[in-house]
């Protein structure tokens, strides 16, 4: 497994033609300069940690046929150069924060087969110019904010295999042509506003204004229409109901325990508590889910409904792995879980979700960082150093109780700001444990401290560096990760802070200054306080602050001294 930047110099090896850097830890932006690889065909990133803007030369190269970016942090639009790749066949960038429009000019891609935009933050309408890519073989754009009415050109395109919609903005009568007559091809769930389509997607009547009638106009409508309306009602009502029947046996089938006694939920009820699964109620997004706020009748309150992507591979286990390790634990500084849900959707596809409670105040990465004009700008939000130790103190005890509960030791394996919720009142909550087990087959060492595996993920700047390596998953990665947290909060900045390169990182960079210069190099807003205070009282406080960080860094730095 690689990490750092891709370096710029990929650009100078001209007759580079594939590009495969899947699933590393690369972080940092696209390198520039791509247009000088005539003759590229492939670039494959898929997961990694990239950010920043798709840049726009990477369209000029002639020769390029498969663009493969899923699952990063890359934001921006699209470009609008994207209509010159001529001879692109594959277009990968489901999972980033990529917004805007989607240029008119994606519909010049005429050789292009298979397009996934698929969970992004996309709007606008969809282009009408979709209908000249004749040879398109898969488009998925669900879970954006694309808005408007479905183009009908998209049911002319003749070898359109699989359309995915789904969870948009989108209104209007969904067309009736080609691909739009197999429903079981399109998803088009979570979008309020469609009608009509096709009997089987089961979409309410589109409203029209009525014309000028005539006599002869009601006697049709007396004769035919609505003898023809009852016989669809009727045959719609009894498929409706060997649907739903089929949907109760399997879902009787297909529920799981998870070991406490969970009030039982069903895919009906986490529609209805998320508005259908809204955009608006999107508050989270991962590689494996999406995470959705509602109110749940059954609790009377908001809730956190974890809905895993299962088409992604490994949701499934991501799954399994949180049912198992949260199922018989219970900490004040855990996420509590509520209940759980496995069953099918509305379209007979499986669906499972996890609800938790609501954390109103968001999670710790967006504390630290929401009012930043950039990542390494400054933040407006005060933060307390009371406040900082009490969180880092909650931390520290959900991790221990993970660590040393009678149910055995739990690795959570991804230990990192944006996975601790704060409550009203700002006590922390550790979450996420969908890593805890799924990427490690693991078994238990005689210590019960190891889990020995062949593999694991976690998020650069936090994992620790020996996993890289092959090393042991243990308790000792989540201290380590738990480190470069406490170091975070008190300086409030990233791990992957653009300072943080050759060599120096961020618990290197404390230990630089540590003990003479930590005033230097924390977080200035810790040096501010309130007016109104006398000079001896702030010389005081401060002496007494500094001091009690330093001892809680001194800590750190032993802690980060145990090998893995």
């Amino acid at each position: 497994m690689f990490t750092g930047f891709i370096p710029s110099s990929l650009s100078n090896l001209s007759l580079l033609e594939n590009v495969v850097l899947d699933s590393n830890q690369f972080y940092g932006h696209i390198p520039r300069g791509l247009e000088s690889l005539k003759v590229l065909q492939v670039l494959s990133i898929p997961n990694n940690n990239l950010h920043g803007s798709i840049p726009r030369e990477l369209f000029s190269i002639p020769t390029i046929r498969e663009i493969w970016l899923y699952s990063n942090r890359l934001d921006g639009p699209l470009p609008i150069e994207i209509g010159n790749a001529k001879q692109l066949e594959h277009l990968v960038l489901s999972s980033n924060n990529l917004s805007g429009v989607i240029p008119d000019t994606l519909g010049n891609c005429e050789s292009i087969e298979e397009i996934e935009l698929d969970q992004n933050f996309l709007s606008g309408s969809i282009p009408t110019s979709f209908g000249n890519m004749e040879s398109l073989q898969v488009l998925n754009m669900s879970h954006n904010l694309l808005s408007g009415s479905i183009p009908k050109s998209i049911g002319s395109l003749k070898y359109l295999e699989q359309l995915d919609l789904s969870f948009n903005n989108l209104e209007g009568e969904v067309p009736e042509i080609g691909i739009f007559n197999n429903t079981t091809a399109i998803w088009i769930a979570g979008n309020r506003g469609l009608c009509g389509g096709a009997t089987k997607l089961h979409l309410p009547v589109c409203t029209y204004r009525p014309p000028s009638s005539t006599k002869h106009l009601q006697s049709v409508v007396l004769k035919v229409v609505i003898p023809l309306a009852c016989i669809v009602s009727l045959a719609t009502g009894i498929s409706v109901l060997l649907f739903w029947r089929k949907k109760h046996e399997r879902k009787s089938m297909s529920l799981p325990s998870f070991g406490r006694n969970f009030p039982k939920v069903s895919f009906d009820d986490l529609s209805r508590a998320t508005d259908g699964f809204s955009i608006s109620n999107l508050i989270g997004r991962g590689r494996y889910s999406s995470v959705y706020k509602g109110r749940l009748l059954q609790y009377g309150d908001m809730v956190a409904v974890k809905v895993f992507s299962l088409q992604t591979r490994g949701a499934q286990k991501s799954f399994i792995a949180e049912c198992k390790t949260l199922r018989n634990v219970r900490h004040r500084n855990l996420v509590p879980i509520l209940t759980a849900c496995s069953s099918i959707d509305s379209r007979g596809n499986d669906f499972k979700a996890l609800v938790y409670q609501f954390m109103s105040q968001g999670d710790l990465h967006m504390m630290l960082y929401s009012n930043q004009d950039d990542e390494n700008g400054s933040a407006s939000i005060h933060i307390a150093f009371a406040q900082r130790l009490s969180i880092v103190v909650d931390v520290a005890d959900a991790m221990e109780y993970v660590h040393h509960n009678n149910q055995g030791t739990i690795v959570h394996c991804d230990l990192k700001p944006s996975n601790i919720l704060l409550d009203d009142s700002l006590t922390a909550h550790v979450g996420d444990f969908g890593l805890a087990r799924f990427k490690v087959d693991c078994t238990i060492s005689s210590s019960g401290d190891s889990i020995i595996s062949s593999a694991i993920n976690g998020t650069i700047g936090y994992v620790a560096p020996e996993y890289a390596t092959g090393g042991e998953v243990s308790t000792f990665g989540d201290v380590y990760s738990f480190g470069i947290v406490l170091f975070e909060i008190f300086l409030r900045k990233r791990p992957t802070h653009d300072m943080f390169k050759d060599g120096l990182n961020i618990a290197t960079f404390v230990d630089m200054n540590f003990p003479d210069r930590i005033s230097e190099v924390v977080d200035q807003e810790l040096l501010e306080y309130q007016n109104g205070l006398s000079h001896d009282t702030l010389v005081d406080m401060k002496e007494k602050e500094m001091e009690c960080l330093r001892s809680v860094l001194n800590l750190d730095f032993a802690a980060q001294a145990i090998p893995l």
